[in-house]
């Protein structure tokens, strides 16, 4: 039997049973859809990890004073004498604390920070109209403030801020700055909150030291170096107890958060490879029902000379051929459940073109696995036993 005389009889037997195709090749369908869905859920969680820690900048180290009163915090000029170690690039102290903000009669609670002018190059965080904080404001503890774009939208709507009179806690602070658009962060939403000089900010939370600060390195393979650097300064200054502050890399957390997210997609995957599993062992069960539904056809083929090969590559053919389209249909499905998936998460997915290709070659395969055994044992059917076949 010529092959193409082979593929046209194995797509005619699979073609005519229209419904029992369909429900075969569903396990195969969902197997393959779930591989590139999940895929690409990966993808975008690996994404939007990236882009909230390149938010907060890669090459920066945030240090954290975990300790309690002033012995246990540093002052504003230690925290910048940091500054004049190698390889650092700039050093931006900062002090926090969540407090209501009001405008006539809207209010709401949001992060402020106190910060110093370094704060818009180390962090990256610049105004979009107005100005920044600058050094005499930090020197005279001005009540002035930047505003985020959503605590903005939140207290004037669509009026412009600059000029505008706001409370924290009661004290009057004059806007000067609306602040850039810059989204959500591993910390939290960067465009709610509120900056004030750091000296004044003190004052407002009545706290001394500094328990924050940034620290902007001037590449990236030298962040250990810093970090090393950092660490002894800090030890010696709390005679060597170390759980008395911490330093954070965000370059390592963002490998640590992939390294999370690659472990929970391969475990993910391994799910989906089961239901492949499943698949292949619905349609081998199709097959071996369509073998004893055509036991006489095969008797009579074989009568006319059709050799035991012929009969296992119809039935080889048919298999995968089932497997196949259930492997196209499940990448299309899983295509589209990848854009979903983008849009339910607000980030850019993407479904590398080489896990199409492994997922449909494993759907060919299962096909293949699973379609042996049925295949074979048509093709082992005796002639007369065959016909005599009822």
């Amino acid at each position: 039997m010529k092959l193409t005389q082979g593929f046209r009889m194995a797509f005619k037997s699979v073609l005519s049973n229209k419904l029992r195709t369909s429900l075969s090749m569903l396990g195969i369908l969902i197997g393959v859809a779930t591989v590139i869905a999940l895929v690409a859920m990966g993808k975008g969680s690996s994404n939007q990890v990236e882009e909230q820690v390149s938010s907060l900048g890669t090459n920066l180290l945030s240090i954290t004073i975990t300790g309690r009163g002033t012995e246990t915090s540093l002052s504003k000029d230690e925290a910048m004498a940091f500054a004049d170690l190698p390889n650092v690039e700039g050093v931006s102290p900062v002090v926090s604390s969540s407090l209501s903000v009001k405008y006539k009669t809207t209010s709401t609670n949001v992060t402020v920070e106190g910060i110093t002018p370094e704060y818009e190059d180390v962090n990256d965080f610049s105004v979009q109209t107005g100005r920044y904080i600058v050094p005499i404001d930090e020197s005279n503890s001005q009540k002035v403030a930047l505003i985020g774009v959503s605590t903005a939208e939140e207290l004037f709507g669509t009026d412009d801020p600059l000029g505008k009179v706001i409370l924290l806690n009661g004290y009057r602070f004059t806007i000067v700055g609306l602040l850039e658009a810059k989204g959500s962060s591993l910390s939290g939403s960067n465009d709610e909150k509120v900056l004030i000089p750091l000296s004044t900010a003190q004052r407002l939370f009545k706290s001394v030291g500094v328990r924050t600060v940034y620290v902007k390195v001037t590449q990236l393979d030298l962040m250990n170096t810093v970090v090393a650097m950092l660490e002894a300064k800090l030890t010696e200054k709390f005679r060597g107890d170390t759980s008395s502050y911490r330093v954070f890399n965000q370059q390592d957390a963002m490998e640590t958060l992939n390294s999370v997210n690659k472990t929970m997609n391969t475990m993910l995957l391994y799910v989906a490879a089961i239901s492949l599993i499943v698949g292949g062992i619905g349609i081998m069960n199709i097959m071996l029902v369509s073998v004893t539904e055509r036991t006489r056809e095969i008797g009579i083929r074989k009568s006319l000379g059709a050799k035991r090969r012929d009969i296992l590559f119809q039935f080889l053919v048919e298999a995968v051929t089932i497997s196949g389209l259930g492997g196209l249909l499940g990448i299309g499905i899983g295509y589209i459940a990848s854009i979903v998936i983008g849009r339910v998460m607000g980030t850019h997915t993407e479904v590398p073109f080489n896990t199409v290709m492994i997922a449909f070659a494993f759907s060919a395969v299962v096909g293949v696995v699973f379609g042996i055994f049925p295949a074979n044992k048509a093709a082992r059917l005796r002639p007369v036993d065959a016909l005599r076949h009822d």
